[in-house]
């Protein structure tokens, strides 16, 4: 229902503005399984996600705090000194300068700011610099890869033992191929004949519409 609404807000809101309607490429997200599966790993482990993004910003926050109370100088990169280009001016500004800049840096806040050498707080930074690379970038961020890893394992391990379950098990009785393959008529001929999946869907249709006045049963 979600889906087929936000297709729609989609498709109403494109007639002001073509803009919306290339969102409708990411319904070949929902034809494909494989697809699905990658969009579902994302999803399936969302609180998880969610409270590690939370702690996430928390942490970079802490870290800000440190940075705008004693490393703000460090933060002026510009080579022209009639214009400082200062990222750390003040708490909001510098807060997204270490979510947007230090986060995705590979080596942390540290490759981003100026290099602390020869500087009186140089063993700070350096202390700074590391923790926040090994606290952020290491963990937080290894973390939410590992969660979104580990769920798309998951569900590809759930799909390939439900599709082992409908080669090897009779979907009605629950009793395996290794069985069957022992008797006269074989695990095909069981499933085909004596529990076809589409005779007993058919005749759970058929409940289904009777009406429940002429239930014999």
């Amino acid at each position: 229902f979600l889906y087929l609404t936000w297709y729609m807000a989609m498709s109403l809101l494109g007639h002001y503005n073509n803009f919306f309607f290339a969102s409708h490429l990411l319904d070949i997200a929902m034809g494909v399984k494989t697809l699905r599966t990658i969009l579902s790993s994302v999803t399936h482990n969302g609180k998880q996600l969610v409270m590690t993004v939370g702690l996430l910003a928390v942490v970079v926050y802490l870290y800000t705090v440190v940075a705008f109370n004693f490393f703000r100088k460090f933060y002026n990169k510009s080579e022209d000194e009639d214009e400082p280009d200062m990222k750390c001016d003040d708490m909001m500004t510098c807060y997204l300068f270490h979510m947007y800049v230090g986060v995705r840096a590979g080596g942390g806040i540290g490759d981003e700011i100026e290099d602390p050498a020869g500087d009186d707080y140089e063993l700070y930074r350096v202390v700074f610099d590391i923790t926040f690379f090994f606290f952020v970038i290491v963990i937080l961020l290894a973390i939410i890869q590992g969660l979104i890893i580990d769920a798309f394992g998951e569900l590809r391990d759930q799909q390939e033992q439900v599709k082992e379950d409908m080669e090897t098990k009779c979907f009605i009785c629950g009793i395996g191929s290794d069985y069957f393959d022992t008797t006269p008529h074989g695990f095909e001929t069981h499933t085909l004949e004596e529990h076809n999946l589409a005779n007993y869907m058919f005749f759970l249709m058929y409940l289904i519409n009777k009406d429940e006045t002429e239930h014999t049963g």
